[in-house]
């Protein structure tokens, strides 16, 4: 099909990505203190309330992550990207705190490609930390 005559999209935004993990007060801790996420959403739904939709995102963003108790797997294996303007200094400030599982810092061998670095939060999700320039 080419693409004119592929239908726009009336989709404009992606709103929020959803990861799985085992404890949702665990995953907000992680969350808040570690990458500094603002919960954005916390409320209670189904016939005995016995659902919960949590919803955190980084201060100023659009998007949200909902953190998602399991419902057919196990949790972890999701993957997002977040941006930074300094990728080095957030490197070293999640360093810095301690326990945090990451890869090393970046370092610019690979022409071309962005400047980021891998993480992973407590249940096994990817967290791709990016640098795009401020601006």
């Amino acid at each position: 099909m080419s693409n004119d005559t592929r239908a726009r999209s009336g989709i404009s935004n992606i709103g929020v990505v959803m990861f799985t993990v085992a404890d949702q007060d665990a995953a907000q801790e992680w969350y808040t203190t570690v990458l500094g996420f603002e919960v954005r959403s916390d409320s209670r739904f189904g016939p005995n309330d016995e659902y919960r939709w949590l919803e955190v995102a980084p201060p100023g963003s659009t998007a949200r992550l909902a953190l998602n108790p399991p419902m057919f797997d196990q949790p972890g294996g999701g993957s997002i990207g977040v941006e930074t303007a300094d990728v080095a200094a957030e490197h070293a400030r999640l360093s810095a705190i301690g326990g945090v599982d990451l890869d090393a810092a970046p370092d610019d061998s690979t022409p071309g490609a962005p400047k980021l670095f891998m993480m992973r939060d407590p249940d096994g999700n990817n967290i791709a930390v990016v640098e795009v320039p401020a601006g």
